[in-house]
């Protein structure tokens, strides 16, 4: 799988355990920034990461920042994404199971690294189920219009 990655500054010190992990797992990562703890606005990460998974030239799309809260939002605002924040494993899996998420947000001030990974697994390894939950996604889609 091809992930881009972004984070602000506070996320600057998790991403590259993810970088890390993803790549021992055998995916292709991009890093689009932040490239050092020096301050930044996370929506200017946000913007790359949403338009490299909507350029469909990356399968997926994970952002870091100290919640997940505020890079998670600013990439909702970017037509075709659908961001989640998570700070378990259950809602990452249940998030691309039913609502087809294409960007994992995580909060570096909330998890630990090894937590990190776990909620990383679940997503990645989830499916999106289709069914009744597309048309719900499509709704969704339709909210963007």
């Amino acid at each position: 799988m091809k992930i881009a990655i972004g984070s602000d500054h506070v996320g600057f010190e998790l991403k590259p355990t993810i970088i890390d992990y993803l790549e021992e797992l055998g995916h292709k990562v991009t890093d689009f920034g932040a490239k050092s703890s020096a301050r930044v606005d996370y929506p200017d990460y946000s913007k790359k990461v949403a338009e490299a998974v909507l350029s469909e030239d990356f399968d997926r799309g994970i952002l870091i920042c100290g919640t997940g809260v505020g890079i998670s939002i600013a990439a909702n605002k970017i037509h075709g994404i659908r961001a989640v924040v998570c700070s378990e494993p259950y809602s990452a899996k249940l998030s691309k199971e039913h609502n087809n998420t294409n960007i994992l947000a995580l909060g570096s001030r909330v998890v630990g690294k090894e937590l990190a990974k776990m909620i990383v697994d679940e997503w990645l390894e989830a499916e999106f189920e289709g069914g009744r939950h597309a048309n719900r996604v499509e709704k969704i889609a339709k909210l963007e219009e």
